[in-house]
């Protein structure tokens, strides 16, 4: 019988569809929510930017803001179902099979150093896109900037490197800092881009 897609309830070790991994909701703590919230409203905001309706968009703009889009929508669906750990799984299932288990350190300092590399062509090429922008636009791959740092981050804390993630001061975690605070940083970039390009109607001229 397959399992339910929608689960609060951990799968027992091995016993997961990949592994120990199953889908279901990884963080339902109400700060998780306000977390998938955030990332969907940001979405929807910077994929109604790139409709062009209501923003004039300089040169390729609109790649811009389909792009953060199309990522805060993922990363707003990973958030709960916690796809980078069944990423995981699998790689421990193939290096025990694999008879490569020994070296699971060496890849996986590689697959880290590759998202870096990705992240960084990916942000240059959307920078240089968007070099003319106005300064909303600029400022939403900022935030972008920030994102990609925590997803860097968090995909390392996989493997045990932790110790920034999970720090916090004054009971406010990195992470949140972090993931939040980038999501935040999009969100009012684009109300304010969106806000920029309606036009303001004329002052009434006194008589």
């Amino acid at each position: 019988m397959l399992r339910v897609l929608v689960s609060s309830e951990p799968a027992l070790p091995g016993e997961g569809w990949i592994g120990s991994w199953s889908p279901g909701i990884g963080d339902p703590t109400p700060m998780g929510w306000l977390t998938v919230a955030l990332y969907f409203v940001a979405a929807f905001q910077c994929f109604r930017i790139a409709r062009g309706r209501r923003a004039r968009l300089v040169g390729r703009e609109a790649i811009l803001w389909y792009a953060l889009a199309a990522c805060l929508f993922a990363l707003g669906v990973n958030k709960q179902l916690d796809l980078q750990s069944a990423l995981t799984e699998a790689g421990r299932m193939l290096s025990n099979r694999g008879g490569w288990y020994e070296s699971r350190r060496e890849l996986q300092r590689a697959f880290i150093v590759q998202m870096v590399v990705l992240l960084a062509i990916a942000l240059g090429v959307l920078g240089w896109l968007v070099r003319r922008a106005p300064l909303a636009t600029r400022a939403a791959l900022g935030g972008a900037l920030l994102l990609g740092a925590f997803v860097v981050i968090r995909a390392a804390s996989f493997h045990k490197v932790d110790m920034i993630i999970h720090a916090s001061f004054l009971g406010i975690r990195a992470n949140w800092v972090l993931e939040i605070g980038g999501i935040l940083i999009v969100l009012a970039a684009a109300v304010w881009r969106l806000r920029s390009a309606v036009p303001r109607e004329p002052s009434a001229r006194p008589r």
